[in-house]
């Protein structure tokens, strides 16, 4: 029997009460009409007979219809050629095929590049020859394999890259792509079997919006019992134009120009509700942006709105997916503290079972900065639990093969508590078959040639971060779903009563998709992979399907996250040019909120310790007393982060240090050679403080010209006959009521016996003057002179710098300021424990950084 093509015009299956669905249900009575002709022309038995779709999502309902249509009788099998070679017979890729599993794909692309002499560069060819036999694959598939060997060498000849010129690597990869591809066997190829001829009375293909090469090819094989019916988009943009903006009629396309991101997530949630409100379901959502759709049906589920997901996300996003990388990351032997801290934090047996503990750890690393766990790990006050940490991370330390990967891993789950997390929850679920976590699993990897390669711990983690990138989730679907989420190109012969299209930007819907993989437009027609401009075609037609629901709300954003600007899909642009329209009106519902301003507030005090007062809480208090009170009194404070970029404090902290270390020895040995000295104490600062060469470079680069002018200010200071005495100690005295401690940089004594305590500065050297300048609005000095509990104290702030030198800068009348400052601390004291309130200010650049800012909820004050 001839091919008999048939082109039928695409309409979908409105299911909103208010608009008549006869004229969809002709088009696809036309198009079932026409299959059934032809099985009664033909004599084919309906049940020996299979109608292929272009995607899954189209069997139940043309099966459904079919049954609606022509009652009695049986029926034909509608099938996706997927569905088809599954459901006829049996397959299991060989060791060297293409599995399309990316993991197993990866390992057999490392095998293969081993075996071609490029072994040395796996790690960097590996992804691009997966990636380009990939695209191969399908066009191999559509091939009988008796034909491959030809259709391998008519590849390579369209290639026509030449081995060992500029593009060696390029040439090799894409050679092999092709050996790979030509040399795999694919599940579809039952289809080809003489079984399935002697099976199969007629064949009925309904094609997509992209030429398929295997139904093609099926088509030419079975072209005596063969019937194509191509459904193409016959609306036209001016036809589309009619019913944009047309108010409150049924049927119309909205326009809405969105600010950014959020405000385009908020709108198309709204456009949902309003349909879902009038009874327009189920509605269709296409999920262009992965990231705005996540965001969008999240504001859907907060209001119980009931979602089927058909794209699923990518399965590294998932907890499961994050709790399972982060054990592994945190098994790395240079792992950092930050690193190990989330996964004890993600680990039930460390956040249920020994909470209390990690918290301590955490707090002691956080206060001291420990950025390497290899120095956390050697911590004495803790070490009881970090040794229960480190028995489950050495095991993960050396190389071995995915088979005892897996089972380590496996082993470290459990241990950990996590794999019981993984076991409850779906997404986890996916992960451990990913990645063949299961017993049974593990078997077939113990069988397969590719995985008995030994690798390390990096390279492990590396290949698990890939295969979970490649993967895909889906939520578990649900029948009565009133949202679907779907790509624009499933729209094709879908029953949706609205859609709401978003993302509809230059980015997120070009009209000229660009075409995945490095082939070039005549490697893509030599090798009939899809061009540019059959995407744009198949987009253009994916685009006019969209326009056909019923009822359409296209959105996009104005700008992207960063703040560019950001135009509008040309192919929204035509349409608003052609159609001459504006906006849509805000598609949210209005919401008064009635302003609720506080008024600041002015807590007691005087329940709570006030004692000891240290220069730094002091000026706190005098700063802002709600401050004071809630940073001091109540020992709130911010969690420091663990791993962070040095900065000039960590600079501040590493000359303190160095410093201090200096004197120390030297004190010890006045003669030894200074220069050497205050090195070495630099370089045990250093290390000490656990900073990296590389990051500490931009500050450490001047540390040459900041030692020798250090070093000859210290020669002409020694010279007036003051001795150091100590460095970065803690003192405490008591004067009266008052109780004060603090930590001092360092303390000298003079030739007359009176102490001397210096304050370390390496801010700009103005910025110290400008502290003498405040007088008694300075508090570090006079409060550390009263600290010295002398009689005649001396206090001086010294100035370190690379380019300004070193100088000593004392205030006048140190004395006098001391007596202030003591005076006004009983005061404030007294009025705190007599119960005075202790008021935010709300003034001056300190709110700016203010920690407890969040808690005087200053920018909600009335006036504010």
């Amino acid at each position: 029997m001839p091919l008999r093509p048939v082109n039928l015009p695409v309409t979908l299956l409105d299911t909103d009460p208010s608009v008549s669905p006869s004229p969809h249900l002709q088009t696809w009575q036309q198009l079932l009409g026409q299959a059934h002709q032809y099985l009664v022309d033909t004599a084919a038995h309906p049940a020996r007979c299979v109608v292929l779709l272009p995607y899954a999502q189209l069997m139940p309902l043309a099966a459904r219809l079919w049954a609606e249509q022509f009652p009695d009788g049986f029926a034909p099998r509608f099938e996706t050629t997927r569905n088809w070679a599954a459901r006829v017979g049996l397959f299991a890729p060989g060791p060297n095929d293409i599995a399309l599993d990316h993991g197993r794909d990866l390992l057999t692309a490392a095998s293969l590049l081993q075996g071609a002499g490029l072994g040395e560069r796996r790690s960097l060819l590996c992804g691009p020859l997966v990636e380009q036999a990939t695209q191969l694959a399908p066009l191999a598939a559509s091939v009988p394999a008796s034909l491959r060997p030809d259709w391998a060498d008519q590849a390579r000849e369209a290639v026509a890259l030449v081995a060992g010129g500029p593009l060696a690597l390029e040439a090799a990869v894409a050679h092999l792509a092709i050996a790979w591809a030509a040399a795999s066997d694919y599940a579809t190829d039952v289809l080809f079997e003489p079984r399935i001829s002697n099976e199969l009375d007629a064949l009925v293909v309904i094609q997509g919006l992209q030429p398929d090469e295997l139904v093609s090819s099926l088509v030419d094989h079975f072209s005596d019992r063969a019937l194509l019916l191509t459904l193409q988009s016959e609306v036209s943009v001016p036809a589309a134009e009619a019913r944009v903006n047309t108010g409150e009629q049924a049927c119309n396309i909205m326009l809405h120009a969105a600010r950014d991101g959020e405000d385009e997530a908020q709108r198309a949630a709204a456009c949902v509700l309003e349909h879902i409100a009038r009874g327009r379901v189920p509605v269709a959502l296409t999920a262009g942006d992965r990231l705005l759709t996540r965001r969008i049906t999240a504001l859907l589920a907060v209001e119980g709105v009931r979602l089927r997901d058909e794209t699923g996300w990518i399965l590294s996003t998932t907890h499961a997916a994050a709790c399972l990388m982060a054990a592994l990351r945190a098994c790395a032997r240079h792992a950092s503290t930050d690193t190990v801290v989330d996964w004890l934090k993600l680990a039930p047996l460390f956040s249920l079972h020994q909470a209390r503990v990690l918290d301590a750890l955490e707090a002691h690393l956080r206060r001291d900065a420990v950025r390497d766990w290899a120095s956390a790990a050697g911590l004495q006050q803790h070490r009881e639990f970090t040794s229960c940490v480190e028995a489950l991370r050495e095991p993960m330390q050396s190389s071995r093969r995915l088979t005892d990967w897996l089972a380590a891993t496996k082993t470290l789950l459990e241990a950990s508590g996590l794999w019981s997390v993984l076991a409850a929850d779906a997404a986890g679920e996916a992960v451990v078959a990913a990645l063949g976590l299961s017993e049974g699993a593990q078997a077939a990897w113990q069988a397969w040639p590719g995985a008995q390669s030994r690798m390390s711990l990096a390279e492990f983690t590396a290949w698990v971060g890939d295969v979970l990138e490649a993967a895909s989730f889906r939520p578990p679907a649900r029948d009565d779903a009133q949202v679907v989420i779907l790509p624009m190109s499933q729209l094709l012969g879908r029953p949706f009563a609205a859609l709401v299209l978003p993302g509809a930007d230059e980015q997120r819907l070009p009209a000229a998709p660009e075409p995945p993989g490095a082939w070039s437009t005549a490697q893509r027609v030599a090798l009939r992979l899809p061009t540019r401009e059959e995407l744009q075609s198949a987009q253009r037609q994916a685009w006019n399907i969209a326009l056909q629901t019923p009822c359409v709300d296209v959105l996009w954003r104005g700008s992207d996250d960063s703040g560019e600007p950001l135009l509008a899909s040309s192919l929204v642009r035509a349409l608003r040019l052609q159609a001459g329209t504006t906006e849509s009106p805000e598609p949210r519902r209005p919401r008064e909120v009635v302003p609720q301003p506080v008024a600041p507030p002015q807590p007691r005090g005087d329940a709570l310790p006030v004692m000891p007062l240290s220069a730094s809480t002091y000026d706190m208090l005098r700063t802002c007393p709600y401050r004071f009170f809630a940073l001091r009194q109540l020992g709130l404070r911010d969690e420091s982060e663990l791993d962070v970029d040095v900065d000039k404090r960590d600079f501040g902290n590493w000359v303190h240090m160095a410093l201090s270390e200096f004197h120390k020895a030297l004190k010890n040995d006045s003669g030894v050679d200074r220069v050497a000295l205050l090195d070495k104490s630099a370089q045990e600062a250093t290390q000490s403080l656990a900073l990296e060469e590389g990051e500490f470079m931009p500050f450490g680069v001047g540390w040459a010209a900041l030692r020798d002018g250090y070093l000859q200010w210290l020669s002409e200071y020694e010279a007036t006959g003051a001795v150091f005495e100590l460095s970065e100690e803690s003192l405490e005295v008591t004067l009266g009521n008052l109780k004060l401690s603090g930590r001092v940089d360092r303390l000298d004594r003079l030739p007359n016996g009176a102490p001397l305590v210096i304050d370390y500065k390496t801010e700009p050297l103005k910025r110290t003057t400008d502290r003498l300048k405040a007088g008694n609005e300075d508090t570090q000095l006079p409060f550390y002179a009263l600290l010295s509990g002398a009689d005649e104290p001396r206090a001086a702030y010294l100035n370190v710098s690379e380019r300004e030198g070193t100088s000593l800068h004392e205030p006048p009348e140190l004395l006098m300021l001391a007596q202030q400052l003591y005076e006004g601390m009983q005061e404030d004291v007294a009025r705190i424990s007599a119960g005075d309130p202790l008021p935010a200010l709300g003034e001056g650049a300190v709110c700016e950084w203010c920690e407890a800012r969040g808690l005087c909820r200053k920018d909600f004050w009335s006036g504010e």
